[in-house]
């Protein structure tokens, strides 16, 4: 695994930013029903449709559902967005998820509960040190997470999710391209190690992913036996290789209503858990352990950035307006040409699948 350890990632800081993540403000039982009525009549009146991401808190999930709505990973969100008549996407997530949002429909108006929603992966690949590592190394193909800022999207050659990366990479590698990785060096390993690429990873991490433990796990899956272990590629190399299924968030969901178990030990944020039992409301899922507990924990299995949306913020927004995401045109229709990429090789793929196409390399 060749890690990029000479890259700068100030993991203080970002540990830092994470700890100081303020939760949505919470709303008593009492008062919650009327705010769900008033940004259901909000998003009517606003022309405005909400997409939700699997990890954000269950009540904005539902009300993604009830209207009309998406709740799904950060690329079917802002393709939703995209296809959908709505004037107005307003996205349940991290700052990165509006962006894309954005990218793909740069004539809507984007809003966001808080646009003080970070993402660790996103913080730690800077576009300009991003930027200057790839004019290092021409001789690669840039291949970068969604997890990352506009201005990383425009830079790379290919953007794609933890869902179609093996495939993407596996394709370069077919064609004898060797490639950077970023920002994930849990996913990029994982990636690599399927492929058998020639990567250069970024250092980065995700703070939820990266608590998860492998000797605690192992432990847990003694105590119940039975329990099928289902992880996401963010996660360390150890904590996957003890998993039935490694997947993107929309592929565990899946996983759950077609494996036999009847429980299941789950190493990604705990917000997939309402999607999990919504699919399977007879089954059991528990959350793998991590590191850290005490005063040093960082996430508990929940991102404090995800936990920054909320109903009211939601409804401050769509009263107001405020919270609107902005990409500079230019760095829009850059992040764009990668994007599109991926949404071409995966349109292929879908068409190769049912019979309609030969699979053609695109550009």
């Amino acid at each position: 695994m060749k890690t990029i350890e000479s890259i700068p990632i100030d993991k203080a800081r970002i540990e830092n930013l994470a700890r100081g993540a303020k939760p949505a403000l919470p709303v008593i039982r009492a008062e919650k029903e009327k705010l769900i009525q008033r940004i259901k009549e909000l998003l009517k009146a606003r022309n405005a449709v909400l997409v939700s991401h699997y990890y954000v808190d269950e009540d904005l999930q539902i009300l993604a559902d009830e209207t009309g709505g998406c709740v799904s990973d950060s690329l079917e969100m802002a393709r939703f967005g995209y296809a959908h008549e709505a004037k107005t996407v307003v996205v349940g997530g991290v700052r990165f998820m509006g962006e894309t949002a954005k990218i793909l429909s740069p004539e809507k108006r984007i809003l966001m509960p808080d646009l003080g929603a970070e993402c660790s992966l996103d913080l730690s690949c800077k576009a300009d040190v991003f930027s200057k590592f790839c004019d290092a190394h021409p001789d690669r193909t840039a291949v970068v997470y969604a997890n990352t800022s506009a201005e990383v999207k425009a830079r790379a050659d290919w953007v794609v999710t933890s869902s179609i990366g093996v495939k993407v990479v596996r394709h370069l590698h077919e064609k004898g391209e060797k490639i950077i990785w970023a920002p994930d060096r849990y996913l990029g390993g994982y990636i690599q190690k399927v492929t058998g690429a020639d990567m250069l990873l970024w250092p980065g991490y995700c703070v939820v992913h990266d608590a998860f433990k492998s000797e605690e796990l192992e432990a847990l899956h003694k105590k119940h036996p039975e329990a099928g272990i289902l992880v996401h590629p963010e996660s360390p190399m150890e904590v996957i290789d003890q998993a039935d299924v490694v997947g993107s968030t929309t592929q565990l969901i899946k996983a759950v209503t077609e494996l036999p178990n009847e429980v299941f030990i789950v190493a990604t944020d705990r917000g997939i858990f309402h999607k999990m039992k919504e699919a399977a409301p007879n089954k059991k899922f528990i959350e793998a352990p991590i590191g850290g507990i005490g005063a040093s924990c960082l996430s508990c299995a929940h991102c404090p950035w995800m936990a920054m949306n909320g109903l009211v913020n939601l409804a401050h927004t769509l009263e107001t307006g405020k919270n609107e995401v902005h990409v500079d045109p230019e760095i829009g229709k850059q992040a764009m040409v990668s994007v599109k990429r991926m949404l071409d090789f995966a349109e292929q793929l879908k068409m190769k699948a049912t019979g309609d196409a030969n699979i053609i390399s695109p550009a």
